[in-house]
């Protein structure tokens, strides 16, 4: 039994915690003057809570399922998020157009918080985990990567395995039934990102060798990683090493195979007699280290493979998923999809195949995956200036160790900016729009420098598909009576990995 003395020193020690924490906690919301936004317990998203629970957490798709909704709520674009445990933290979330401009323009005032993706260094630094000097090298040799020559690759090779998939795996079938469009994005983007990123040609029927010292072929390691790089940011090595479940020893081993991979492509390029006229992106990469003479360090074989992996990481996800929530889009939207395909068959009537000459002319199509991208997408002491509803200014004071995030979603659905920001309306990038109210590529000095990349690959993809095939949605006997909003929120509905992606959106392809 506890003694009454020992009772009564753990409550004192207990009640002292809870004041000093508390005090804390209050000190953190008047160094903001307490600006309007979350007061939570804990700092920390759960990833079994989705939604955020009041005074409590936030939940991991908050921002996502809320959109604007926290900001109306705040009465401002500016809102805040403090919390208690387990130390008192200041988030200041952004979704007003000028306010993020000043910060992402601004990289001495706000520097990237570096600290928190070094999770995403397991291959090697790269220009996502870096700041300052740093930074500057890395960027430097890589930008040059993503090349005019490059961006035609992508879109041959998107147009390649788009006419692979047609002729050897879809052939004469009138319509094709996809159980979950992620699975044939996903398997899209991982075949163009295989030869326009690392030079490795892969077709829809395989029949690929595995060569000496590996165990699997390249496209299925890369396969592997890709899905599962979960595993590697979340686990520790020594579980990956141990392998107590069969997923995760063939992660492991798959792991194991594409760095091997990756060292020996840095090698055989650096040790070949013969430079070969390349345009992918890790011959890019070479070429470009190679070059680079201008008393910087060049980037070591572990920087090497950082970057590539850091960009096969971000174009292959980003690109599978946006292409997988445009597919649905134009299938519960079936008018828009129609004015796609006359805009499509308007640039190439005779139904040729499209040039890359013909991307600029396809300007539908870039609008439908700019929709899409819209819909679905940190400091010394300073101040940010934002505005309401009404057009009353207010200065937020941001003190020096807050934390400042744009928050995507609620810029990209704030209707200052965008009319009627729910409905999938693809015109509106047709003509003028709020371009400094639409980041889905960031913005500034640190902008994605893969953007082409991706706008590329699925103009391409987009264009050819829509031109030979109408998207509808699987009609399945348990939906049958289900509402058109109903329809929409069940294929629309999200989870999160690296990004966010449609849970089940099952699709059908028909032959036009």
């Amino acid at each position: 039994m506890l003694s009454y003395t020992t009772i009564l020193v753990g409550s004192s020690i207990f009640v002292l915690y809870v004041i000093h924490k508390y005090l804390d906690f209050r000190k953190a919301v008047q160094s903001i003057q307490d600006h309007p936004g979350y007061r939570t317990l804990f700092t920390v998203a759960l990833p079994i809570i989705p939604k955020h629970i009041r005074g409590i957490c936030p939940g991991h798709l908050t921002g996502w399922s809320r959109k604007h909704g926290e900001f109306e709520e705040a009465g401002w674009d500016i809102a805040s998020v403090v919390s208690a445990l387990p130390a008192a933290r200041v988030i200041i979330m952004l979704a007003d157009p000028a306010a993020i401009k000043e910060v992402t323009s601004s990289r001495a005032r706000f520097p990237k918080p570096v600290e928190q993706y070094k999770v995403l260094s397991f291959f090697g630094s790269n220009v996502v985990i870096t700041e300052g000097d740093e930074w500057k090298r890395q960027r430097k040799i890589a930008a040059p990567a993503f090349s005019e020559r490059n961006n035609r690759l992508v879109w041959d090779e998107s147009i390649n395995i788009m006419l692979d998939l047609f002729e050897n795996v879809w052939g004469t079938q009138d319509s094709i039934t996809v159980d979950h469009i992620v699975d044939l994005t996903v398997a899209i983007a991982l075949l163009v990102i295989g030869i326009a990123g690392f030079g490795q040609r892969a077709t829809w029927t395989g029949g690929e060798v595995v060569p000496a010292g590996h165990s699997m072929t390249f496209k299925d390691a890369l396969h592997e990683v890709s899905t599962r790089v979960h595993m590697k940011l979340i686990l520790p090595n020594w579980v990956l090493n141990w392998g107590p479940t069969e997923t995760i020893r063939h992660f492991k081993l798959a792991y194991d195979n594409l760095e091997r991979y990756m060292v020996e492509m840095v090698q055989a390029r650096k040790t070949g007699e013969k430079k070969e006229e390349r345009y992918d992106l890790f011959s890019n990469l070479l070429d470009a280290n190679e070059e680079e003479s201008e008393g910087q360090a060049k980037l070591s074989d572990g920087e090497l493979i950082g970057n590539i992996f850091i960009f096969l990481i971000a174009g292959h996800e980003t690109t599978a998923h946006t292409l997988a929530f445009t597919f649905a889009l134009l299938a519960l939207y079936p008018d828009e999809q129609e004015i796609l395909y006359r805009h499509i068959k308007s640039v190439l009537p005779d139904g040729r195949r499209p040039n890359y000459e013909d991307m600029g002319s396809l300007s539908y199509s870039m609008a439908v995956f700019n929709e899409t991208l819209r819909m679905f997408p940190l400091a010394e002491d300073t101040t940010l200036v934002t505005s309401n509803a009404a057009g009353e200014k207010l200065t937020v004071p941001v003190p020096q160790g807050t934390y400042v995030t744009i928050h995507t979603p609620g810029l990209h659905y704030n209707p200052r900016y965008w009319e009627d920001p729910h409905v999938f309306k693809p015109s509106r990038f047709l003509g003028d729009w709020p371009r400094d109210a639409f980041l889905p590529f960031s913005g500034g000095p640190r902008a994605c420098v893969g953007r082409r990349f991706s706008e590329t690959e699925a103009v391409a993809i987009l264009s050819l598909i829509v031109s030979r095939y109408k998207v509808e949605v699987k009609e399945e006997p348990q939906f049958a009576g289900e509402t058109f909003e109903q329809r929409r929120e069940r294929l629309l509905k999200c989870g999160s990995s690296i990004t966010i992606y449609p849970v089940r959106a099952p699709l059908v392809f028909k032959r036009r």
